[in-house]
């Protein structure tokens, strides 16, 4: 049972699927007071069923909204980034299945999909896509750190890096206004080479500009916390804290043993995923971001279905989402909580 009774949502955050909890060991326990993921379960509800078979060839994913093709190697080869773009463009022209605004989805319309309870895939159990490969998918989504690579996500076990454009990988259709996902941030367009384009045209991440808008201002600081207004959270500023790494169980324990009136947690992988500004690098944060003290990595609550003895680590400089090993004291905390819990 959570341990609070009627646990806040915040906006823009899903539930990251993750049902099980684990110790820094791999080996499953039971979650109650244990600060994990499943324990608190913070996040946007996910509806039963999740997704509706539209026909043949559609799915809606009624969480967010988005439209996806059923056929999840649409193309049936990998692509390169330039090439995926312009196969999604010759969808449009040919207008699949009545609609002309098909796209490759953005980094947080990929993540989406994402169920860190499930791997070989890491999709919801009971998805009804058909041709899913364990490899990586594009997004329309450059990396501001290195502009001649583009994000995208393994299907394996949810991890999301970047990779060259001239590389190959495949591709995923979406169409639709999305629901409960943010903008990414990202306002520049690039071409495989890394070079700065105007956007229009292009079907890249900007051109499409999908997801909630961020609030003007979005930051609000009040003595050592920071309340986020795109995501309803409130974070404690990093450079408050002790400025060394810990292990999994010790940031646990930092912030179930954090002083004061509010109870702090670790946040789950989409909480902490939910700070990037896709348009910057390191840090990978909005530039009015007010933190302090910030490091490279940042452990959360959520640990890696696919290996249990791994938690997933937000890779600040880069905006990356990959693994960590819990016995390892190599990561930091950034412990968040919600508006109104006391």
């Amino acid at each position: 049972m959570n341990r609070f009774q009627n646990p806040p949502r915040p906006r823009n955050i899903l539930r990251t699927g993750l049902d099980h909890c684990y110790d820094p060991d791999g080996i499953q326990i039971s979650c109650p007071e244990t600060g994990q993921d499943p324990d608190l379960n913070i996040g946007i509800a996910w509806p039963e069923p999740r997704f509706t078979i539209l026909n043949r060839e559609l799915v809606q994913d009624e969480l967010t909204g988005l439209c996806w093709t059923r056929k999840a190697n649409f193309f049936d080869f990998p692509l390169t980034w330039n090439q995926a773009l312009d196969e999604i463009k010759t969808m449009n022209r040919q207008a699949f299945r009545g609609f002309t605004d098909w796209r490759m989805p953005n980094r947080r319309e990929m993540r989406s999909l994402i169920s860190h309870g499930h791997k070989k895939p890491a999709l919801p159990g009971d998805h009804p896509f058909i041709q899913v490969f364990l490899a990586w998918y594009w997004t329309s989504t450059t990396s501001a750190k290195a502009v001649a690579y583009a994000w995208h996500v393994h299907l394996e076990g949810g991890r999301m890096f970047y990779g060259r454009k001239d590389q190959r990988y495949l591709v995923w259709p979406v169409r639709g206004t999305p629901t409960h996902i943010p903008k990414t941030g990202q306002n520049s367009c690039f071409d495989h080479l890394g070079k700065i384009i105007s956007c229009p045209g292009t079907g890249q991440d900007p051109d499409w500009n999908c997801g909630e808008a961020w609030p003007e201002p979005r930051f609000f600081r009040k003595e050592n916390e920071v309340f986020d207004h795109l995501t309803n959270l409130i974070w404690y500023d990093p450079g408050a804290l002790i400025n060394r790494p810990l292990n999994w169980a010790g940031a646990l324990n930092l912030v179930q043993d954090m002083k004061g009136t509010h109870l702090w947690r670790l946040p789950n992988i989409n909480e902490l995923e939910s700070l990037i500004d896709a348009s910057e690098h390191s840090p990978a944060l909005p530039l009015s971001h007010p933190f302090t003290g910030l490091n490279d990595g940042y452990w959360s609550s959520t640990s890696s279905f696919f290996e249990p003895d791994w938690s997933y680590v937000l890779y600040l400089n880069k905006g990356a989402v990959g693994v960590g090993f819990k016995a390892r004291p190599e990561f930091y905390v950034w412990p968040v909580r919600d508006i109104d819990q006391k």
